[in-house]
């Protein structure tokens, strides 16, 4: 079986990276693309080699595709993920699933009466130094965490490398808190469970429309607090976590470092000492095409459990939650949000 996936827009910057994984993959095949800029479709078709679609619908309606790429304007992933979904396409997207909590709770509903494979792409999870976190906290061998520190930040409005339809607030929702701001948001309930309140602030150093400089302070059901602070203005950038707990902690500076595990179980509880790290965990996407070709296999299984559309959801609901607690200037819980 080879899975013919179609490409659903080049706007978001890493929809190039998506359509290369696909040709990566042994099993599947990049057959076509479509964009909503036509201009822009058209010369990515002609790059990739592969036959540009003019009209989505007409796209969806072959049964030749078995699979979308959504890469599209995050303002548009309800109409265009909807639509796929109901066409009976497998769904491969970026995060956040929506702007608003009401449209990701109807994509939601879309694909589960359709009973495709869907995934959304937390890549940050698969990396080795965040999977030894998840296994220390499960673990227990941190004691209750009480702390978790991740900054993931880069310097796209300082270098102006970011592309311009980045700052538009209506098509991504947002700024920096919603775009790079949304891996730390991911990694936090990922790790920590269920959130409860956030407080937010949201500040710009350059002159776009969007923030480019910000932090939320997120509570967690069992004590934990934790801060993901992102930026579009980092000097050089950067990716670190920290995690504190009762028994000991963990710290990351950069990916480029060893990282630190202190533990009762390893003794002093004072020292730091270099981790061993797991290897890898197959990116998302690679999950998802071995899921639509082993629907009952482990890969499905994982790609529920941690790339699904319940996940998809929690990340909106989170990131709405967020901007709301800033636009209102206090704290505000997830329950005021969720339908």
């Amino acid at each position: 079986m080879t899975i013919r996936v179609a490409a659903l827009s080049r706007w978001h910057v890493h929809a190039d990276e998506y359509a290369q994984a696909v040709r990566a993959f042994p099993g599947a095949e990049l057959a076509a693309v479509w964009d909503e800029d036509a201009q822009r479709g058209a010369a990515w078709g002609a790059e990739l080699g592969v036959e540009f679609a003019p009209d989505l619908g007409v796209l969806l309606a072959r049964q030749d595709i078995d699979a979308v790429l959504i890469t599209t304007p995050t303002s548009a992933h309800r109409a265009v993920i909807e639509a796929a979904a109901i066409a009976g396409k497998h769904i491969f997207t970026e995060k956040v699933l929506a702007i608003s909590v009401d449209d990701a709770t109807a994509i939601a509903a879309t694909v589960r009466r359709a009973g495709i494979t869907f995934c959304i792409s937390y890549p940050r999870q698969t990396i080795g130094a965040l999977r030894l976190a998840k296994q220390c906290i499960d673990s227990g061998e941190l004691g209750r965490p009480t702390l978790l520190r991740i900054r993931v930040a880069h310097d796209g409005s300082l270098r102006n490398w970011l592309p311009e339809h980045f700052y538009d607030g209506a098509a991504c929702g947002g700024g920096a808190m919603i775009d790079l701001g949304a891996h730390g948001m991911y990694l936090a309930t990922w790790l920590l469970g269920e959130p409860l309140r956030i407080t937010s602030m949201f500040n710009h150093i350059t002159d776009r429309a969007v923030e480019d400089n910000c932090v939320s302070v997120i509570e967690f059901a069992g004590g934990a607090l934790a801060i993901n602070e992102t930026s579009f203005v980092s000097g050089g950038g950067a990716f670190s976590v920290e995690i504190d707990g009762t028994d000991g902690g963990l710290r990351m500076t950069s990916p480029r470092e060893p990282v630190m595990v202190r533990s009762t179980r390893r003794g002093d509880v004072r020292r730091w000492q270099e981790a061993t790290l797991p290897e890898a965990a197959p990116l998302p996407i690679v999950r998802w095409l071995r899921s639509i070709e082993t629907p009952q296999g482990s890969d499905a299984v994982v790609l529920a459990q941690e790339f699904g559309i319940d996940k998809a959801v929690r990340l909106t609901q989170v990131m709405a939650t967020a901007y709301r607690a800033q636009r209102e200037a206090r704290t505000v819980a997830l329950s005021e949000l969720r339908p």
